[in-house]
């Protein structure tokens, strides 16, 4: 029989797996929701055992659908929410508080008193990040911070920290491997980038215990097996990259200049910088991409807080659509005279503004303007703040030597559906957007990582050959109105943000 790949696909709102034929078409996939958690302003939080029920029952729903057993499987990739921080006791294997989101900014006071000690220079050199509550380092401490007894346990070796990654793993192996891959460690404040280990001085700032901290692997490695009795056998885990990262690899983005978009929760744009990290002069973050073979791929990146957000908040928050799809076909009945903006700073502003106080604000709002121009606003928001992350990645990449001018870019997750919104997005880039024609990248990617050491699918330049569009999105907005319409857009993210 054919041997599949599995992928784990574990997300803000949802936990999906997603079965590959080797020819990487899709054989099954199943997903799960889960709650989500807003204990306080600004605070957002998973159970963490929602995240690893779903995952279990998603794989199996999966294999069930095909009628695939666990020897049929060549191995799993994992691909996860980066920056979401879980604790658990090594014993039990129970997360002693809830798993604090990536999305949360409770420790932004730390983050603020950090900066002005003068740390962030030290922090940024190290990990090519910002001192931000985004990454997982300020979570960490948080809960060691507020679980009463915690940080003694920590000091003893009784805790462990993870990654979504981590969590996952150490469940699917019983305890038996505690083990993370260099791009989520990369997203966590507390590992060097240039040498590709956790750094003392980081660890010290930070107050975040050694022994707390999982090995770091390559992307694509041996991260263990699977306890017999979860899934009806062992299956070799041999894949791990956070979401993003595993979407640039599921683009086959291998080549330095390449650019990828995806739009789920949020938006993350990362431009392939080869070998070479290069450091920001755009409030950008430079993160490694992959690691394979024990070498590191580098990127810039750009991170939107809100982009299919947005949308779900048309629908969650406002009630003027009852289904995502239906913000599509409103949009298009706006009125095209009316200049509405939407500056989703629902839990502040992320990249090149990193603003974590603003929050969402609309712009320009008039007696004729209903349901379908704010539905316009929210979508074309996502295409402003893109265009926003594409102008600070190509200055960046034209100082550090490589090619500044406008590329193609690669687009992928829920929001690409929309021809739409796809089409304004190449509008107001004024450069072609491609889709492609497997659109479930990050899977993809996790997919090809555990194949690729598993044995069953090529390098990364004969996989790129198997890349295939769907389809080109090419500009088609008047000059003149592109410039018009993101002249109001960074009017309205000044007026949000002075002072």
């Amino acid at each position: 029989m054919t041997s599949y790949l599995l992928a784990i696909d574990q997300g803000t709102t949802s936990s999906r797996a997603i079965l590959f034929r080797p020819d990487t078409s899709i054989a099954a996939q199943a997903q799960q929701e889960f709650p989500q958690h807003f204990p306080s302003s600004g605070w957002v939080e998973h159970e963490a055992r929602d995240l690893w029920e779903t995952t279990l029952a998603t794989c199996r729903a999966a294999m069930e659908q095909t009628g695939a057993k666990a020897a049929d499987i060549a191995a799993i990739g994992i691909t996860n929410q980066r920056e979401t921080t879980v604790v658990w006791d090594r014993k039990t294997g129970a997360a002693i508080y809830r798993a604090i989101v990536w999305q949360d900014r409770r420790t932004a006071e730390l983050c603020a008193r950090l900066k002005a000690e003068g740390h962030e220079p030290l922090v940024s050199a190290r990990t090519g990040l910002i001192l931000d509550p985004y990454f997982s380092g300020t979570k960490i401490g948080w809960i060691l911070d507020h679980v009463p007894g915690a940080r003694a346990r920590a000091e003893r070796g009784e805790l462990a920290f993870g990654t979504v990654d981590s969590w996952l793993l150490w469940h699917l192996t019983g305890g038996a491997v505690h083990a993370t891959d260099a791009t989520n460690a990369a997203r966590t404040l507390l590992f060097n980038i240039h040498t590709g280990e956790w750094d003392d001085e980081l660890l010290a700032l930070l107050r975040v215990p050694r022994s707390m901290l999982p090995v770091v692997r390559d992307s694509s490695a041996d991260f263990g097996t699977t306890l017999p009795e979860l899934l009806g056998g062992g299956i070799r885990i041999c894949g791990i990259a956070g979401d993003q990262q595993a979407a640039t690899v599921g683009q086959a983005c291998f080549q330095p200049g390449m650019i990828k978009s995806t739009y789920g929760t949020g938006c993350f744009a990362l431009l392939n910088t080869g070998t070479t990290a290069v450091t920001s002069k755009n409030k950008l973050l430079t993160t490694i991409a992959y690691q394979l073979d024990g070498k590191r791929t580098y990127a810039l990146e750009g991170s939107i807080f809100v982009a299919g957000a947005a949308v779900q908040w048309l629908r969650d928050g406002l009630g003027i659509i009852k289904a995502s799809a239906e913000s599509e076909a409103l949009a298009e009945a706006a009125d095209p005279a009316q200049q509405v903006y939407l500056v989703p700073a629902f839990v502040g502003l992320g990249a090149p503004h990193w603003n974590p106080d603003v929050r969402g604000a609309l712009f320009g709002l008039t007696r004729g303007t209903g349901r379908a121009e704010i539905a316009l606003a929210a979508l074309e928001s996502v295409c402003y703040q893109t265009a926003d992350l594409l102008d600070a990645m190509h200055a960046d990449w034209a100082e550090a030597g490589g090619n500044g001018a406008p590329t193609v870019l690669r687009v992928d997750g829920g929001m690409v559906a929309s021809n739409f919104a796809m089409q304004r997005l190449s509008d107001l880039l004024a450069a072609p957007v491609d889709r492609p024609v497997v659109r479930e990248t990050t899977a993809l990617g996790a997919a090809y990582l555990a194949g690729l050491h598993a044995g069953v699918l090529p390098k990364p330049q004969r996989f790129a050959d198997r890349w295939r569009l769907d389809r080109r999105f090419t500009p088609i907005l008047e000059p003149v109105l592109r410039e018009t319409k993101l002249a109001g857009w960074r009017d309205a993210v000044r007026r949000l943000t002075m002072p």
